[in-house]
């Protein structure tokens, strides 16, 4: 009995031992991720002006919108769907553009950065250890942007519908058209889908490199993200007369439709059809997480024994 009670006592200590410290290590993360989003408002400032110009320029183009609609009605029901949808896929391709440009340039800074304004060291002090860090800048492209983007998307293309509605009903026409062939929650769970496939997933590789090539620059972090491989597709192509590695890059940057099967310009299509299965069978998508993991390990070394610029 004596020595139950001794295991029930030592096992209710380590419980109590073991607790603070997982709630320690949450909450160094989420301190790590406020303070990302504090010092980086570009990745949210980008997007949103992006977001506010459209919806000014849609508004002033308003004005046309009934002469529009009565041009579309004369078209078949695909035309017709593809000439509604322009203005709000434009938005969705424009903020997806920011997310992007955003999320290059915060992983290029974001471990380059707190080396050459020396702040490495008061970070380094701090009892967050380099593998939170570098997990909290990651979940920055990873996770932060994707959603960010998402949501600012969403609210953008719906303040247009509501505009679009409010002009259309004020002009004396049926505002179902528009509603009908939006069909405005399919169009934004084919946007997250989207996002969460090809811009994270399937580009993780870039965002692990970008990341790795953040923690090891001493200078001019854009020119090694681009220069290197550059120089090897040119050297492949003097030397060897081929034009794999580009082809490989190529594959890369324009793949990930594993995911879907769409038969229109742009993903938030209703005739869209998701392919997730496919999408996860895909050695591509595995061969390319294997790397983000290494690009990500690397970059935790070096931020380990890289000191100030």
């Amino acid at each position: 009995m004596n020595t139950q009670s001794n295991a029930m006592a030592e096992s209710s200590l380590e419980s109590q031992v073991m607790a603070p410290a997982e709630v320690s290590a949450m909450r160094r993360m989420y301190w790590s991720l406020r303070r990302e989003l504090w010092e980086s408002r570009s990745i949210y400032v980008a997007p949103l002006g992006i977001a506010a110009l459209f919806l000014l320029g849609f508004a002033i183009s308003s004005f046309h919108l009934a002469n529009q609609m009565r041009a579309a009605a004369a078209l078949d029901p695909i035309k017709q769907r593809e000439a509604i949808a322009q203005p709000y896929d434009a938005a969705a391709a424009l903020i997806m553009l920011a997310y992007l440009i955003a999320g290059v340039f915060y992983c290029l800074d974001a471990l380059y950065g707190e080396r050459r304004d020396r702040s490495t060291m008061f970070w380094k002090s701090l009892p967050v250890s380099d593998l939170t860090t570098v997990l909290a800048k990651a979940s920055v492209p990873f996770v932060i942007l994707p959603l960010l983007a998402f949501a600012i998307t969403v609210a953008t293309q719906f303040i247009m519908l509501l505009l679009s509605s409010a002009v259309l009903a004020g002009s004396g026409q049926s505002v179902a058209t528009v509603w009908t062939q939006l069909s405005f929650p399919q169009m934004s769970l084919l946007l997250l889908y989207h996002l969460e496939t090809v811009h994270v997933l399937w580009w993780a590789p870039m965002w692990g490199w970008l990341l790795l090539v953040s923690s090891w620059a001493r200078r001019a972090p854009l020119v090694w993200a681009f220069f290197p491989p550059l120089v090897i597709g040119y050297l492949e192509k003097i030397i060897f007369n081929t034009s794999h590695f580009a082809a490989l890059l190529r594959y890369r940057f324009e793949g990930g439709m594993e995911a879907i099967t769409a038969t229109g310009t742009m993903p938030m299509d209703p005739v869209t059809q998701l392919t997730p299965a496919r999408f996860l069978a895909s050695p591509g998508l595995w061969i390319g997480l294997a790397l983000t993991a290494a690009f990500l390990f690397a970059a935790v070394r070096l931020r380990r024994y890289r000191g100030p610029i």
